[in-house]
């Protein structure tokens, strides 16, 4: 509550300069402004577009009016639009502008340097397709060997793992409302299921970590009865086991005591008051055999319902011990979730978040053609997460090897998230991030609801465009011979050449391994399904 005077004082302020002119002050124009700010700020307190203004009234205007000067003091005196940081303003104002229904289109060509190393783009065809729809989707759950009772129809673009406790109450409302208008799935985080989760209804995939937070015994292990009391709610779609994060993989974390409310901890399980503790590994299994025998569990508790992992790829052995494991035990999980080291909505630290976990698209790279050298990946789908805004980020992950993809930020940005990287202190100016009341009171939910829905609806509208221009009729088409990547000013190549991509069952001959690419013919062969450690 302290800090409530200083977002209101500008706004205290003038109203005070404007009382106290009316009787001490002779000239007119002082009192003229003053009411005029004043109700200005009356105006911010009562509109329900936009949170910053509720939150900061009349001095959000400031930021307003430099953010529209901005483009210009960048071009001349610090930088352009396409400097991400993490994002860049460019990509922070097509999430605005699809989520607000406002116009997304740019004149003038593009900003990019297309003669740099690392520019991308897709191979249009002379004969564009004709593409009827934007709701695509795809079946998870549902391979001709292992049959399920409930599969899943995905939309190929879903909102990514974020626990309530990281995000206000508010922001999970809108995220649900919006994936329930818009038609797709919401990840819980491994925060566990919020009343704010289930109170609008949207498709639910129920993340749960190391912490087994909603379905945990008082000592932190797993309790069967709490997780089929949660995994039987008809809203729950999918279970996702997380096994690490793009943000810190490996690192675990601490929600401290004071932060554990009386909602976070009936939430989670945990003791109000006291420090929610996630630890860097699981309880329930240590190898990749138990592993697979505890998905299997998850899934027949949950009553068949596609069941999976998330993971950030860190030694290969160790995600070959797990495809060992599947060859192994005949136990497939539903699907794999690909977190790559530039995801992370959550604090990390800093050596975590620059240099620890392999990048998405080499990640997912790796999984598409470990199962497809194991001949596992007809029935396995792959989703990924990690910087994904714009239907071309979909687009060039979905050729390189997934099935969908997940947004975390880019939902934050729909929301209203303005990136202040203040998520880990409480005092998200927005009102997304913060478990503050008078912050988050300011973030509108139904607005958002309809924002979120937006953003979803029309980056499908333009993956649809994307597709139908290169020829195709649905995102599912793409693959490795329609992205290019230039590697130098004057040498591109398809991603089918610059990537290595195996053949089904290449892994499961020995001979075929001298001629792989050398993390396979390497560390395949050390691999176990006994252990996650390697054979020396």
């Amino acid at each position: 509550m302290h800090l409530v005077p200083f977002r209101y004082l500008t706004f205290i302020a003038t109203a005070a300069i404007f009382v106290l002119s009316l009787f001490y002050y002779d000239h007119y124009w002082l009192p003229v402004l003053a009411g005029a700010l004043t109700l200005l700020g009356i105006s911010d307190l009562l509109q329900t577009k936009r949170a910053l203004r509720r939150n900061y009234p009349i001095l959000s205007h400031f930021r307003f009016f430099f953010e529209s000067i901005r483009p210009e003091i960048r071009q001349y005196f610090l930088e352009s639009d396409t400097e991400a940081t993490p994002f860049s303003r460019s990509q922070r104002s097509i999430v605005y502008q699809r989520a607000k229904e406002q116009t997304d289109k740019r004149p003038f060509g593009t900003q990019l340097d297309v003669y740099e190393a690392g520019y991308e783009w897709i191979n249009h065809s002379i004969a564009p397709a004709k593409v009827t729809g934007h709701d695509f989707r795809i079946e998870i759950g549902n391979h001709p060997d292992c049959p399920r009772e409930k599969p899943y129809s995905a939309s190929v673009f879903n909102i990514s793992a974020m626990s309530f406790g990281a995000l206000s109450a508010n922001a999970i409302l809108a995220l649900n409302g919006g994936a329930r208008s818009g038609g797709f799935m919401h990840d819980t985080g491994e925060g566990s299921i919020s009343p704010y989760h289930r109170e609008n209804g949207g498709d639910l995939v129920w993340e749960i970590g190391s912490g087994y937070f909603g379905c945990r015994n008082p000592d932190g292990t797993f309790s069967e009865e709490r997780f089929v009391a949660n995994a039987s709610s008809e809203q729950v779609k999918m279970i996702e086991l997380k096994m690490s994060q793009g943000a810190k993989p490996g690192h675990g974390g601490v929600l401290p005591g004071p932060k554990v409310t009386i909602e976070i901890a009936t939430t989670r399980g945990v003791m109000v008051g006291e420090d929610c503790v996630s630890p860097a590994a699981h309880s329930a299994f240590s190898t990749p055999l138990e592993m697979l025998h505890f998905i299997d569990r998850l899934r027949t508790l949950s009553g068949g319902k596609p069941t999976g992992f998330k993971l950030a790829i860190g030694h290969p052995w160790e995600f070959f011990g797990i495809v060992k494991a599947m060859l192994a035990t005949g136990i497939t999980p539903d699907f794999i979730v690909v977190d790559g080291s530039e995801g992370g909505t959550g604090a990390a630290p800093v050596e975590f978040t620059d240099h620890v976990g392999t990048p998405l698209q080499e990640a997912l790279v790796l999984v598409h053609n470990t199962l497809v050298g194991a001949n596992l990946r007809e029935k396995i789908k792959i989703g990924c997460s990690g910087k994904i805004i714009t239907a071309f980020d979909i687009a060039r992950l979905l050729a390189l090897g997934a099935d969908w993809c997940n947004s975390a930020r880019g939902f934050m940005f729909a929301l209203g998230c303005i990136q202040s990287q203040s998520c880990h202190t409480d005092r998200c100016p927005t009102g997304v991030a913060t478990q503050d009341p008078q912050r988050q009171r300011a973030l509108v939910v139904p607005d958002k609801i309809a924002r979120v829905a937006h953003f979803h609806q029309n980056t499908m509208k333009a993956l649809a465009e994307l597709i139908a221009a290169a020829g195709l009729e649905h995102p599912q088409e793409l693959r490795p011979h329609h992205l290019v990547r230039r590697i130098s000013p004057n040498q591109v190549k398809l991603a089918s050449a610059l990537l290595p991509f195996l053949e089904a069952g290449q892994l499961l001959d020995p001979s075929q391994l001298p001629q792989l690419p050398p993390v396979f013919g390497l560390y395949w062969p050390k691999a176990q399904a006994e252990s996650f450690k390697r054979l020396a």
